[in-house]
């Protein structure tokens, strides 16, 4: 009787032992896929990240990058749903993350920034005299290096000033010069100059083409239209004169 006794008690013991102890196995970070001896991290794609407030420090994909590559890239003959060149689609984010095969934190190994930098004139894009300024294919580095993101904000428009060459210029830049620059100016319109943006002004189609009026054909074409905050301050600017200010 003693010896079962003792016998009961030692298994209540262990079991109490096994009950506190907690086994926990490694967990894999699922952002991380290991290739060989390189980590590259997987970009979200399921759905755009919508930040209350914008961070001056952040490049945001809808705002800041998509235009530019919409203007530069996606364009007919090129990078567009119907032309696809060498298989490569820039029409919204998950084609250019995948056949710009975009590697998030690392703007040297996407092929995307590749082509943008190179000094081979034979395969730099867009190719010579459509350059991308400078301050562009920075934007788009500091993209990548922030994780490439389907990213963007609110709360980031501010009409209270607006002139053209701190707000207005850049606006059209971006969104509007990769088609309608001084070689290839689609439609036979040119948008190099304050020259040119004045003309557009005063016969109405920079107003009529970006807010998609009736009797003006749509700019930038479907999808890549302006953002509400930019034609908000297209539309103060113009207000205000026009002014080359």
């Amino acid at each position: 009787m003693k010896k079962l006794l003792t016998i009961t008690v030692s298994f209540v013991a262990l079991v109490l032992i096994l009950q506190n102890c907690k086994h926990e196995l490694p967990v894999r970070k699922t952002d991380d896929v290991q290739t060989g001896d390189t980590t590259q991290h997987n970009t979200d794609t399921t759905g755009n990240q919508l930040s209350d407030t914008c961070s001056p420090d952040t490049v945001y994909f809808v705002s800041d990058v998509l235009p530019i590559i919409l203007s530069n890239c996606a364009q007919p003959g090129c990078h567009d749903a119907n032309s696809r060149m060498e298989g490569i689609v820039l029409t919204d984010y998950n084609n250019i993350i995948k056949t710009g095969r975009v590697i998030a934190f690392n703007p040297a190994a996407s092929k995307i920034y590749q082509y943008m930098v190179t000094t081979n004139k034979n395969k730099i894009m867009p190719p010579p005299p459509l350059y991308m300024t400078p301050e562009q294919i920075n934007a788009i580095k500091i993209w990548i290096e922030q994780g490439a993101l389907n990213n963007s904000c609110q709360n980031r428009c501010d009409t209270s000033v607006v002139s053209y060459k701190t707000h207005i210029w850049p606006i059209l830049e971006t969104t509007c010069k990769g088609c309608h620059n001084g070689s290839s100016g689609n439609g036979g319109i040119s948008i190099t100059n304050y020259t040119e943006v004045k003309t557009l002004v005063d016969n109405g189609k920079l107003d009529g083409t970006i807010n998609h009026r009736s009797g003006y054909q749509p700019m930038p074409p479907l999808p890549g239209q302006v953002e509400d905050c930019a034609k908000s301050k297209i539309a103060v600017w113009i207000r205000g004169g026009a002014k080359n200010n």
